[in-house]
């Protein structure tokens, strides 16, 4: 071999061995992002009033609203009528009656689906609708509800329905698969307005105590608060049709009662989330009472830091969680390692017996309450899409305050002292959960 070529040969075994660095590094670049973007958390730690007096608005000053909608972009409106709408037994018997009462329209969210008597229900009263010339839209997470039946689906396309799948799961979507639509939504003409926990499925069913039914809360409303609702659906059915819808579809919003309430909507994004800013002003915002009840409860320990602070400075803190029938053991393994930074600053926590618990809800001070799909968790807070019906009406506090207080019946309050006596084995798993609590 010539010097000259020996010389090319050195030259392009250098200029591949960079390529190879280059790439391996892009690779691990690529993988690290990826990574760390799969598990981002929340960066938000403190909440502070701008002024001289630096405490937090309390939800009787007349400045909250203007805060709640300058963190969130939520607008508190006067003139709606909000009903809870307590498990299976208080809720789908007006929901259906709310469907076979539509004219124009219905619009459709779901994130959790399954076959089954509710499933059928809801499968007969949409075809039927379909049938009589009433536009249904229709979206469900991809991963959430995978099992629909076929049978539905076909014959409601047949009708002239429009039923989408959001964000299916493919190779092309793989930068949002982990960002979930955990959103509920119903739209009845544009009057009717539902969302809460509540998902297709018969363990839904019954009072929410016995033979396994799930406890949920859930809300039905009318008023200008249904047309926010209505705008949360667009934004996602744009993303999964391409298709912006307007306001023909359904008929004008009227004032329909005396209480003041926002559709929050919380989508993902880069940097602090609307969810995070809406959980953090509501906990600093309490000067009296918390009450909190949540399906899973794994928060950062930036939230449990502002729980521990409301607690301190002398607001009664109080958590209702699942207990041991939950439906997600992990979650809860991973809540139970923040149990005793919380007993340690004065929050009392009890734990839900009879069924899975699957409700979240708070109330703050008997007159700002939350009725929605947000979980007290980094994958609500964080990285779903979530919707919560927000409500400042002292009315409506009492309920929901004589709701948790009743609740309490069917729980069990964790004694500090007993808790800390636990097996370290146990310790062991709720360490292990706790790694995974940004992801479940």
């Amino acid at each position: 071999m010539s010097g000259a070529a020996e010389r090319w040969v050195n030259v392009m075994s250098v200029m591949l061995t960079i390529l190879r660095v280059v790439a391996i590094i892009a690779l691990t670049a690529i993988t690290l992002i990826g990574f760390l973007y799969l598990t981002r958390g929340s960066a938000l730690k403190h909440v502070r009033s701008v002024g001289q007096n630096e405490d937090p608005l309390a939800p009787n000053e007349p400045e909250f609203p203007l805060s709640v909608a300058m963190a969130t972009g939520a607008i508190l409106l006067p003139g709606n009528r909000v009903d809870i709408a307590v498990n299976g037994d208080g809720t789908f018997a007006r929901l259906w009656d709310d469907l076979r009462s539509a004219r124009r329209s219905i619009i459709f969210q779901v994130y959790y689906g399954l076959a089954g008597g509710v499933a059928d229900t809801l499968g007969e009263i949409l075809l039927e609708r379909a049938n009589a010339g009433v536009r249904v839209l229709a979206l469900y997470d991809a991963f959430g509800t995978g099992k629909i039946p076929t049978k539905h689906l076909t014959s409601l396309r047949n009708a002239g329905a429009t039923i989408v799948a959001f964000r299916p799961l493919r190779l092309s979507a793989l930068n949002v698969v982990d960002n979930r639509s955990h959103v509920r939504a119903i739209v009845i003409d544009g009057r009717i307005g539902w969302t809460g926990g509540f998902g297709i499925d018969d363990k839904w069913l019954g009072d929410g105590v016995s033979n396994g039914g799930w406890r949920d809360t859930n809300v039905r409303f009318e008023g200008p608060v249904v047309r926010q609702l209505e705008a949360a659906f667009a934004a996602a059915w744009s993303e999964a049709t391409g298709e912006l819808l307007t306001g023909r579809l359904t008929l004008p919003t009227v004032d329909a009662g005396s209480t003041t309430a926002a559709l929050l909507y919380a989508p993902p994004t880069l940097g602090t989330t609307i969810a995070e800013r809406f959980l953090a002003l509501s906990i600093s915002a309490a000067r009296k009472t918390f009450y909190v009840t949540n399906a899973y409860f794994a928060p950062a320990t930036n939230f449990i830091d502002l729980l521990t602070a409301a607690a301190r400075r002398g607001v009664d803190v109080r958590l209702l969680l699942p207990g041991p029938r939950t439906d997600v053991r992990i979650a809860r393994r991973a809540g139970r390692k923040r149990y005793e930074r919380l007993f340690d600053a004065g929050v009392r926590v009890y734990e839900w017996q009879p069924t899975a618990l699957h409700a979240k809800t708070f109330v703050v001070d008997g007159l700002w309450s939350s009725v929605g799909t947000m979980n007290f968790d980094n994958r609500s807070l964080v990285l779903n899409e979530e919707v919560t019906l927000t409500v400042l009406d002292a009315a409506f506090g009492e309920r929901m305050n004589t709701m948790f207080l009743d609740d309490l019946n069917h729980a069990t309050e964790i004694i500090p002292d007993e808790f800390r006596k636990r097996r370290w084995t146990e310790r062991v798993v709720e360490w292990g959960a706790n790694i995974a609590s940004r992801v479940l």
